[in-house]
């Protein structure tokens, strides 16, 4: 079952982690980290990536932002640690489809797939991807703005 089956569930997600952001913190030496803000909104949010032998070693953001961008940067911090970096553009790509509103791999996506409904409100996609394309940037992939 995906958990955008339920959507007071999802709004439970992302709730949570809009008051209790995961991962929000600022990092220094030995870490990538890419700006990226938002023309459309107040998202003005910085990714730090940690890589150590192709494998996100830690993942963490800060900044400040609408919530929903706030609690997609949480979600996907949680989502990505650990993963290798072909994993992680895996699962970027199939937050990319779920924007889109096209079939994809929802379970993949864990508590990520509880901004399904986000493409419904297309000003707000670009929120909810803020944190992913700076994910991309940090991965050294061209992202378009």
């Amino acid at each position: 079952m995906s958990f955008s089956d339920d959507p007071q569930f999802m709004r439970e997600v992302m709730t949570d982690h809009i008051h209790y952001p995961r991962n929000k913190r600022i990092e220094g030496e030995g870490y990538v980290s890419v700006h990226m803000a938002s023309s459309s909104c107040i998202d003005d949010v910085h990714v730090q990536l940690k890589l150590k032998d192709d494998v996100i070693e830690d993942l963490c953001w800060h900044g400040t932002g609408c919530s929903i961008s706030c609690a997609s940067c949480s979600i996907m911090t949680e989502l990505l640690k650990g993963k290798t970096r072909s994993e992680a553009l895996k699962l970027a790509d199939t937050f990319d489809c779920l924007m889109r509103m096209e079939p994809c791999d929802e379970d993949s996506l864990e508590e990520a797939d509880c901004f399904a409904n986000v493409p419904r409100e297309p000003a707000r996609i670009n929120c909810a991807k803020i944190g992913w394309k700076g994910l991309r940037k940090a991965l050294g992939q061209e992202v378009n703005e």
